[in-house]
């Protein structure tokens, strides 16, 4: 029994030491990621940059498998900050439409021209994304779910190097973000998510090409990495900030016939 006893409270005294240690920031490090958040919203157009309330974008949508195009679909997407985004693919003359507000959303799918709602893991993917999102961490939108450190810096190209930040939500979601040591571009952003069957599934988006758009830099190339492998990619052809954005666009219509036609606002 005294054995017993003595395991019960050495594994206590591990425990609560395991969550001391978990719950314990070093200021140097916080501080170090906050410097590097500030610098990268410098690059991005600083007060212009964190005064955007919607973007209205074009472009294409692009699927890989081993290393080569196998779709692609034409796209025009309305985001309202911080969390209604209407997005309408179209290929081939059929359009798909997935609208998000919130907790709720629905989609339109042209081949049958039937609407219906989102099921909860289609909306817990787009929350997701919301969360690992580059804007969600630079605008500061996780402030009071997660904390903020400072990783380290991280071979990125030939002779250069990436500073890494990493964001971890109070329910474990990590997501780490990598910007280019010299100057704070944006370069990645990384994170796991669960699999179809249970798994863990690395995903990485690497932004390039930033492009300025009145006043504030925009990566017109977001290439996606699932486990590695080259998945999809965004690139996008124009975009536009602050733009008026009606709220019906991401009301539910009651008639197919309506998003048949191309968005208008």
């Amino acid at each position: 029994m005294k054995n017993a006893s003595t395991r019960i409270l050495a594994a206590l005294i591990l425990t609560a030491a395991a969550l001391i240690n978990v719950s314990a920031q070093d200021p140097a490090r916080d501080d170090e990621a906050e410097k590097i958040v500030s610098r990268a919203v410098e690059f991005l157009g600083g007060e212009r940059y964190l005064n955007v309330t919607s973007q209205f974008s074009r472009g294409r949508f692009s699927i890989f498998k081993e290393g080569a195009v196998v779709s692609f679909q034409s796209f025009v997407d309305v985001i309202v900050f911080p969390d209604k985004e209407r997005t309408e693919f179209k290929s081939s003359g059929v359009k798909i439409v997935q609208t998000n507000v919130g907790d709720s959303g629905w989609l339109f799918d042209g081949n049958v021209e039937r609407i219906k709602d989102q099921d909860e893991k289609q909306i817990e993917n787009f929350k997701r994304g919301i969360r690992t999102s580059l804007d969600n961490l630079l605008r500061g939108k996780w402030r009071g779910s997660a904390t903020l450190s400072y990783v380290g810096k991280r071979q990125a190209t030939l002779g250069k190097r990436n500073d890494v930040v990493k964001l971890v939500y109070e329910d474990r979601l990590t997501v780490e973000f990598e910007f280019a040591a010299e100057n704070a571009q944006p370069a990645k952003a990384i994170y796991t998510r669960s699999g179809p069957d249970g798994e863990e599934v690395k995903e990485e988006d690497r932004y390039a090409q930033f492009v300025d758009v009145g006043g504030i830099r925009s990566p017109f190339i977001i290439d996606r990495f699932t486990d590695g492998a080259h998945s999809s990619r965004i690139n996008y052809e124009s975009v536009e900030y602050n733009r008026s954005i009606p709220d019906s666009i991401f009301a539910k219509p009651s008639n197919p016939k309506d998003l048949k036609k191309d968005l208008k606002m």
